[in-house]
């Protein structure tokens, strides 16, 4: 069965730092574009980063850039959001998830992407 598990949520403190893991299980991630989304409550969800199959194309939403880093480990089948300098504005449920499409494109929107992970939490305090 193919699956996707995030990990690595919790609850920081204003200007912290988190490190989420996207772990892809019954499948190869290589070659897949991998994308972060995140929702908080109320609000649509948002396309946070994403990263092409290789890795060797990154985008992000501008929210997050300076702040986020995407990144992958196609020997762990895994992709990783490094997070950091952290904001209140960024609590939310934190969703990886895969595109079957060729490449990675930007702007980063949900209805590119065809495989999804459960969520993780994150929650910013001030």
């Amino acid at each position: 069965q193919m699956q996707l598990v995030e990990s690595g949520g919790g609850l920081v403190q204003l200007g912290e730092s988190l490190t989420l893991s996207c772990a892809a299980t019954g499948f190869t991630l290589d070659n897949y574009p991998v994308g972060w989304f995140r929702q908080a409550p109320g609000k649509e969800r948002e396309g946070v980063s994403c990263i092409s199959g290789s890795g060797g194309d990154t985008y992000y939403a501008d929210s997050a850039k300076g702040r986020f880093t995407i990144s992958r480990d196609n020997t762990k089948n895994t992709v990783y959001l490094q997070m950091g300098s952290l904001k209140p504005e960024d609590t939310g449920v934190y969703y990886c998830a895969v595109s079957a499409a060729p490449q990675a494109v930007y702007p980063i929107r949900p209805w590119n992407y065809d495989l999804w992970g459960q969520g993780t939490q994150v929650t910013v305090s001030s």
